[in-house]
This record gives structure tokens, C-alpha cells and sequence, in this order.
């Protein structure tokens, strides 16, 4: 029987090789550039930094060996005997690959041995300080992760690459992650690192900054309390169920290359922590009705957020169950059916819609006197806009006609009567 071979992508995205070269240098750049302006005093994105640092400064062994410490305690609890064993997505070549799902469990832990090193001693505090270097380090790795992945690739037989990374040309290929689920052994390289090391070192990072703001000035700020507490319960939730991550376009469609080993190692923690870091050095105070306003805010968001991904994945799972069983569908040839009531009859993607709306929520304790700390919600909405086209094209491919159907009977993409 002939093996079932990946198509050459031939739908260049991301601006094609120009683009992801320019990518590949643009977005360590932007890393590095936001961090070095949130340490100034008008923390303007149009003023440049008076200093900028050498290379020599921002190389520290140290801090390298921190970030390996960190991403090795997170394999080894990755690798325990804890949580259950669950299948995902049915490959191309009709396998199935198996997935420990213990990411609450790596997370309890993680807390134990934080807080237990904190009592020991452990300056937190030192992550603020050493952040450019640390981010950095976490840079290097991410590039160092990205080769072993592209090299890898190379060796893998043809029904393991990945359709969106297989254009033959090895910068895009490189950029875009060559091969789809790329293993040592039972050890999913892109399934641990989509979830375990960044969304955990960004809590970690929150709370290093919390920790400093306190040190300075005797106690944390509510502006403070708010964003660690909105972006910790944003972290919780997705380690909860970690397992719905194995039915997302990243771990269903993407390969594991640059793109994704830069996000997930360095632009996650180091960026998506960029409001508690602004608050140390330009702290905000919150009223209490500013304070309730804003925590509505977030609760409404996370209502959105976490009841559309909850409706689709106890759809997925059970078409029949009591919750869903109710819903509106539409037939499609593939045999699955499309919801078109629920959350997903409001709009094509109620789970972004709640995404944007935390976003906001987490950036508003900053105050309005600046622009940078909300550079998450900017970035954010060009990242679910160009997600959500992804998506789209993809989706139209699958279900064709039905997918047209479905967008007649849910005109709005993502924001009601706008988008």
C-alpha cells in the first residue's frame, strides 16, 4: 500500500519567505525593544530608549541556565505517572497519537516548590531584575529549539510533516515548523511546550513583579492584584483543560517550528506579563468603583470565553449530551455537524470575542496615560483577526458548502454587528 504522502504547500502565508525572514528577526527585536521602553520613565513607544544594551550585557550564563532549570523541572513533571492518558485527532495516516494530560497536576506542583523556595529565600524579585536577560536567554533557546526541530524534520518520514510547513523552501519551512507532531520517544515536543512552560513562567512572572512592586513600596497595588489575579485565572483555566488544546489549529494544523517555539518560550511569558512589569516602575491607583468596573469587565469576558469553548468541546465529545443535545446543527459531507445556535449562532467566534474582552480588562489597571500596556489588546486583536481567517479558509475548505451556510446564518465573525 502507497503511504500517504503531505502535499507541497503552495498558499504562502505570513508574506511568504520575505516575510517570515523578516519575522524571524522582527519579532526578538520587538521583544527586547517593548522591555527596554518599559523601563523608562515616559514608557512611550515613539520615544526611543536613550541606552540600548550590548549583547555582552544581555548574555548571562546564569540566566540561560535558570531558563533550562525552568523548562527541565516542567519536562520532568510533564513525563510523572499523573492524570490520564487521552488520544488525539485522527492523523493522516489513521494513527492516533496518546497525550498525558497532567498540566493541573505540573501546575499544583510548580506552586509547591515556588512558594516552598520562597520561604527558603528565594528572591522572586530577581526575575525583574535580570528580566532582559532572562528574555534573552529564553530567545536563544527558542532559536536553539527551532534548528533541532528543522534538523529533525529532515529525518522524518513524509506522512509526518506538517501540510502548513512543507513548501520545500527551508526558511519558511524553518519558520513555519516542518513536521507536525515531532517526538522523542512518548514526549510530545509541541504539545508540552504550547502550554507548560510559557502560560506557567507567566504566572511566575506576574508574581516576581508583584513581589518587587512590594519591596518598593510596602505593599502591592490593587492595579497589581487585579492583573495577576485576571491573568492567573487565564492560566488555570487553560492547564484545567489542557485537553481541549488538542483540537486547536496549532497542535491540529501547524507544525512545531520557529513560530510557535518563539511564542510559546518567550513572547507568552515575556510579553503577555508586559502590564505587571510596566506597574512596578509606573505604578496606577484604582478607586474601587474603577476597580469593580473592571472586574465585570473581565467576568464578562471570561463568561464568553470559557461557556463557547465549553459548548464546542462537549459537542466534540458527545453530540448527544443534555447540555448540547438541544443546539441547532448543520449537516456537513465530512459527517460532522456544524453548531448554528448557542454561543456559535451569536457569532462565528464567541471565544475570541471573550478573549479581546480579558484582554482589555487586563490592560485598563494601567491607567490611560500610556499606550504600552496595551499593546497586548492591539496585538491581540490583529493575532485573532489573522487566526480567524485562518480559520475560515480552512473551515470552507473542509465543509464547502456548508460552511457557506453557516456564515449566512452567522453573518458576524467576531464582534456583533461590527465584525
Amino acid at each position: 500500500m502507497e503511504r500517504l504522502k503531505v502535499p507541497r504547500m503552495k498558499e504562502l502565508e505570513f508574506g511568504g519567505v520575505l516575510g517570515t525572514a523578516v519575522l524571524i528577526l522582527f519579532l526578538p527585536a520587538t521583544v527586547v525593544y517593548l522591555l527596554l521602553v518599559c523601563q523608562t520613565e515616559q514608557a512611550s513607544l515613539l520615544s526611543l530608549p536613550q541606552t540600548w544594551p550590548t549583547l555582552r550585557s544581555l548574555w548571562s550564563p546564569t540566566d540561560l541556565a535558570l531558563v533550562l532549570s525552568w523548562i527541565g523541572l516542567q519536562a520532568g513533571l510533564y513525563m510523572l505517572p499523573m492524570g490520564k492518558v487521552t488520544e488525539g485527532i485522527v492523523l493522516r495516516d489513521k494513527s492516533r497519537l496518546q497525550y498525558r494530560i497532567n498540566g493541573s497536576h505540573a501546575m499544583l506542583v510548580t506552586a509547591l516548590v515556588v512558594g516552598a523556595g520562597a520561604a527558603a529565600g528565594l528572591r522572586l524579585s530577581y526575575i525583574y531584575d535580570h528580566f532582559l536577560q532572562l528574555a534573552f536567554s529564553a530567545t536563544v533557546v527558542s532559536f536553539g529549539l527551532s534548528v533541532f526541530l528543522y534538523l529533525k524534520a529532515l529525518l522524518a518520514p513524509e506522512t509526518a510533516l506538517a501540510p502548513g510547513g512543507n513548501s520545500g523552501n527551508p526558511l519558511y519551512d524553518f519558520f513555519m515548523g516542518h513536521e507536525l507532531n515531532p517526538r522523542l520517544g512518548s514526549f510530545d515536543l509541541k504539545f508540552f511546550c504550547e502550554l507548560r512552560p510559557g502560560l506557567l513562567g507567566w504566572a511566575l512572572i506576574n508574581m516576581a513583579m508583584l513581589v518587587k512592586e512590594t519591596e518598593l513600596r510596602g505593599n502591592p497595588s490593587l492595579a497589581m492584584v487585579l492583573v495577576n489575579g485576571f491573568q492567573l485565572l487565564y492560566v488555570v483555566d487553560a492547564l484545567w483543560h489542557e485537553e481541549a488544546v488538542l483540537t486547536t489549529m496549532d497542535i491540529v494544523h501547524d507544525g512545531f517550528g520557529f513560530m510557535l517555539a518563539f511564542g510559546d518560550l518567550t513572547w507568552v511569558p515575556f510579553l503577555y506579563s508586559l502590564q505587571s512589569y510596566f506597574l512596578v516602575t509606573h505604578p496606577q491607583k484604582l478607586s474601587l468603583a474603577m476597580a469593580g468596573g473592571i472586574i465585570l469587565l473581565n467576568g464578562l469576558g471570561y463568561s464568553i470565553f470559557r461557556g463557547a469553548n465549553s459548548q464546542k468541546n462537549t459537542f466534540r465529545r458527545n453530540p448527544a449530551d443534555p447540555k448540547v443535545a438541544g443546539l441547532r446543527t448543520i449537516p456537513t459531507a465530512t459527517g460532522r455537524r456544524l453548531l448554528v445556535s448557542g454561543w456559535w449562532g451569536f457569532v462565528r467566534h464567541p471565544n475570541y470575542l471573550g478573549d479581546l474582552i480579558m484582554a482589555l480588562a487586563w490592560s485598563l489597571p494601567c491607567g490611560l496615560g500610556h499606550i504600552l500596556p496595551y499593546f497586548y489588546v492591539i496585538y491581540f486583536t490583529f493575532l485573532l483577526v489573522h487566526r480567524e481567517s485562518r480559520d475560515e479558509h480552512q473551515c470552507l475548505r473542509k465543509y464547502g458548502l456548508a460552511w457557506q451556510e453557516y456564515c449566512r446564518r452567522v453573518p458576524y465573525r467576531i464582534v456583533p454587528y461590527i465584525y
